[in-house]
């Protein structure tokens, strides 16, 4: 199954420590949506935007790896599932259920994301974007 990273789980170590069968296919851009950071964790969202985009990750996750994402994400409590078309293909990511207010992130999570981005190749503006209220 195809999953779309954004967060900590751009961080390719922590990612094969969750889900040892993950496989990082390529980047990707997800429009009209954009990142934030919200929760009492601090931790990473997306949500609809309009002309925004967030920059992630594609990842190939067996059916055990997506069962250890729903663990590690709380699914359904704190993150429910959304899916989206990616060329005909179906991807799956993770939203939260709660919108609660824009919470800055730890500096520890922040390094973990950040090193994401490199592990990605992705556009560090796209993070410094959703770290802008």
């Amino acid at each position: 199954m195809l999953y779309f990273a954004y967060g900590s789980n751009l961080n390719h170590f922590q990612m094969k420590r969750r889900c040892k069968d993950s496989i990082f296919l390529k980047k990707i851009n997800l429009k009209d949506f954009r990142l934030t950071f919200r929760s009492k964790y601090r931790a990473a969202d997306i949500e609809p935007k309009k002309n925004f985009v967030v920059s992630g990750a594609l990842f190939d996750i067996s059916k055990s790896d997506e069962k250890k994402l729903d663990v590690y994400e709380d699914f359904p409590i704190l993150y429910k599932k959304y899916y989206f078309n990616y060329y005909g293909k179906k991807v799956m990511t993770y939203t939260m259920v709660k919108k609660t207010p824009f919470k800055f992130p730890t500096e520890r999570y922040l390094n973990i994301v950040k090193q994401g981005y490199k592990d990605c190749n992705l556009n560090i503006k796209f993070l410094k974007q959703g770290l802008k209220n």
